[in-house]
Order: structure tokens, then C-alpha cells, then sequence
């Protein structure tokens, strides 16, 4: 199966851009926070603090979201460069806003990891790396250079010096596992939706196909009749008229008539194709017509099977199987050498189709990782007409095939190649 159809919507690594009003809500909810804190400090406890400064401070950031909002509009989507600023500036705006209350000392100090959580799971990781280190930065300039925290005046408050490197440790391993797990949980998460896409797509297309099918067959059963009709009607006219030119348009009609009544009965047999999702075939036969596409390559692919062990299991044609098989016999196709072979094997509880290529063989460094998303031992070259693979079709495979109840290995079958995969299903589940 060809992923060059999807390689236009779908591309590995792909950020999302998140809305300008997202990014300038979740300042809104700072802002408010940090107002509520700092009022409540002020007149609710009745400690001192550096009450201007820090409204002034908050109030950059209410000059920010406004004119971002009447600039840009809410439905903006910045890219990420843009997005990393932002964030970046939320996060100066509260490392000066805590060195102004107490500095790693204040408890809402915390907050730092908050900028960070969010470009974890939306931006990508250079963005990320560039606002952990930030994060870490200001955290440790915190620990030095701050004002005293707002107590109460007639009380001293002392913190211990390791206590406040405590805290900035553990800052520190906050940013860092948010930066480095949450960054790579999200990655892969956005990878899988997409890859997902990808084979929701293709199933989408072969439904489509099938749909014509009998889209098809039903018009040309519909116009069998009238058809019909018009070759009687154009014969009887032949037999009743001269020799001339109305006897020759009749056999004109009678021989387009002829010609309509072939492709509608091309139309019928649509449904009758081995593209029928529905239609139940001995397994030797469904590897014949997957191979049948494949065939005049160069590569001789050869099917195998086990006939001593009884008749060929009868197995119900669907999609997924088909795309499945397909993916995976192409992929050893375009690696062989020379030679792809294909062994079929049966007994009483299960079914066993072992692919198995001449070629070079699976990188062992990636034969457990086989089936994730996105990889792929292809170059992308965009300067070729051959720019690589999306590394889609193996996890296309697998998915299809595990939903038909296969259980897939990859392996290979000699020390200096002959990539194999073996796909073994309880003959219960297939047949």
C-alpha cells in the first residue's frame, strides 16, 4: 500500500499550534491568581510588601493580553517561536514578581514548573529545552537575589540555607522531568493519533472503493433494461430499412448498444472481484491476489503451502487483512534481492503466514521496536523523486492485522539478512 496520499496531511513530529486565546487565557488565569495572592497578602494578612512594584508588574501582563487581543484576535495561532516568547515572558514576569516576595521562599515559587508543563506538551522540544532552561536560570537566580518574604513585621522569619537549596533542587528536577518525560509522553502521543489517522484513512478509502463497487452494479443492473430495449428496437429498424444511410446509423446503435451492454456487465462483476471485503476465500487464493499487484517488479514472490495438513483454511476477506498483507509483502518486495517467499501453514487451532525476503535483513537495532510510528530506515531526500517513506507502513500493518486477531514477530532468518515476519491467528478468530 502507498502512504505518498497521506504524506501531505500527515507528517511525523507535527505541532500543533495552539490558539492565541489559549495562550493569553491561561495568562488571564495568572493574572488573577497572582492579583488575588498579592491583594490578599497585603490587606488580609497585613504583611508588608512592595505592593506597587508587584501591581505594576501585573499589570505589564494586562497590557500584554490586551493588546494581543485587539492586535491579533483570539483565533491567532502563533507559530512556535512566537509561543515560545510567550511563554517565556510568563515566566520572567513571575520569577521577578517572587523576587519581590521572598524569592524560592515563597511558596507559590512552584509555579515555575507551570510555563514549562505547558510547552511540554504542545511545543516542540527545542522550544521546550529553551524554556527549562530558562526556568532553571531564574529558579537559581531566585535563590540568591530576592527580597525578604512578607511576614509579619513584628516576627523574624530565618530560613536555613539548605532548606532553600532544597527547594531549588527540587525546582530543578521538576523542569527537567517535565522538560525531558512529559515532552517525549506528549511526542509520542501526537505521533500515535497521527499514525492512527493515517490508517483510518486508508480503511476510509478502501470502504469508498467498495461502496462504488456496489454503487456500480446497481446502475448497470438499472440500465440493463432500457438498454435492452434500445438494441431490439435498433434491430428491428435494421431489418425493416434499405440499404442506406438510416440502415447504417440503425447498426451504429446496435453496435454501441453492444458495446454499453459489455461495460455493464464489467460493472456487474465488480462485486464479484476479490476486492469484495465480504466474499471468504481459501488462504492460498488470498495470497495470490495480494500478490497479484506486485508481480512483473523484477522480484520473484513465490507462495508455499502445507497441503498435508488438510484443506486450505476459508478465510472472510476484509480490509484490514487485505492492507495488512499488502503492506507487509510490498515492504519485503522492495528490500528482496531477488526473491520474496511466502509460506502458509495450518493445523486444527491455527493459521501461519511467514513472510521471508532475500534482502539485508532488519536493522537489529530496530527489531524491537518494529510497529511504533514513524520509523523507518529510509532517507528522506525532498530533492528526490523518491523522498523515503513516512515509517507508517509496518505500523499500518500490525495495527490492521492485530485487529483481525494476529499475533505479528519480526525477525531475521540468518545472521546476514533475510528479513521474516511471521503472523500466526487462532484459526477461530480468521476463519
Amino acid at each position: 500500500m502507498a502512504l505518498g496520499d497521506f504524506s501531505a496531511a500527515i507528517m511525523p513530529g507535527t505541532w500543533r499550534p495552539l490558539r492565541l486565546g489559549t495562550l493569553v487565557g491561561l495568562r488571564w488565569l495568572a493574572i488573577a491568581g497572582q492579583t488575588i495572592g498579592v491583594l490578599f497578602v497585603a490587606f488580609g494578612l497585613g504583611f508588608p510588601l512592595p505592593l506597587t512594584q508587584c501591581l505594576m508588574l501585573i499589570g505589564l501582563s494586562v497590557l500584554l493580553n490586551l493588546w494581543l487581543l485587539f492586535r491579533l484576535g483570539e483565533g491567532y495561532r502563533p507559530t512556535a517561536t512566537v509561543a515560545t516568547v510567550h511563554l517565556g515572558w510568563d515566566l520572567c514576569q513571575l520569577a521577578a514578581l517572587l523576587a519581590l516576595t521572598g524569592g524560592l521562599q515563597n511558596p507559590f515559587s512552584l509555579l515555575l514548573l507551570a510555563p514549562v508543563s505547558v510547552s511540554a506538551t504542545t511545543l516542540p522540544q527545542r522550544a521546550t529545552t529553551i524554556l527549562a532552561a530558562l526556568a532553571i536560570v531564574l529558579a537559581s537566580l531566585l535563590s540568591v537575589f530576592h527580597l525578604d518574604l512578607p511576614w509579619a513585621p513584628d516576627e523574624t522569619l530565618v530560613f536555613d540555607r539548605v532548606y532553600v537549596i532544597g527547594i531549588w533542587v527540587s525546582i530543578l528536577c521538576g523542569v527537567i522531568f517535565i522538560a525531558a518525560y512529559t515532552n517525549r509522553v506528549a511526542h509520542e502521543a501526537r505521533q500515535l493519533a497521527d499514525a492512527l489517522a493515517a490508517t483510518e484513512l486508508a480503511l476510509s478509502r478502501h470502504e469508498q472503493l467498495s461502496a462504488l463497487d456496489g454503487l456500480a452494479a446497481a446502475a448497470a443492473h438499472e440500465l440493463g433494461t432500457p438498454l435492452s430495449t434500445i438494441a431490439l428496437v435498433a434491430r428491428e429498424m435494421r431489418d425493416e430499412l434499405p440499404a442506406g444511410d438510416v440502415r447504417d446509423d440503425a447498426e451504429l446503435i446496435m453496435s454501441q448498444a453492444a458495446r454499453c451492454r459489455t461495460i455493464l456487465g464489467k460493472l456487474r462483476s465488480l462485486r464479484d472481484t476479490p476486492g469484495d471485503p465480504f466474499a471468504a476465500v481459501p488462504i492460498s487464493e488470498l495470497l495470490a491476489e495480494v500478490i497479484k499487484p506486485l508481480e512483473g517488479n523484477g522480484k520473484s514472490i513465490s507462495i508455499r503451502t502445507d497441503k498435508a495438513a488438510g484443506p486450505d483454511p476459508v478465510i472472510k476477506r476484509n480490509a484490514g487483512l487485505l492492507y495488512g498483507l499488502g503492506n507487509l509483502i510490498e515492504n519485503a518486495a522492495q528490500f528482496a534481492r531477488q526473491s520474496v517467499l511466502i509460506d502458509a501453514s495450518w493445523d486444527k487451532w491455527a493459521l501461519t503466514v511467514t513472510i521471508t525476503d532475500d534482502g539485508p535483513g532488519f536493522p537489529s537495532e530496530l527489531i524491537a521496536r518494529l510497529g511504533e510510528p514513524y520509523l523507518t530506515t529510509r532517507p528522506r531526500d525532498p530533492e528526490s523523486a523518491e523522498p523515503g517513506g513516512l515509517g507508517l507502513g509496518i505500523f499500518i500493518s500490525k495495527t490492521l492485522l492485530e485487529r483481525t486477531g494476529a499475533k505479528i514477530r519480526f525477525e531475521n532468518e540468518a545472521g546476514d539478512g533475510h528479513a521474516r515476519v511471521r503472523l500466526v491467528w487462532p484459526r477461530a478468530a480468521i476463519e
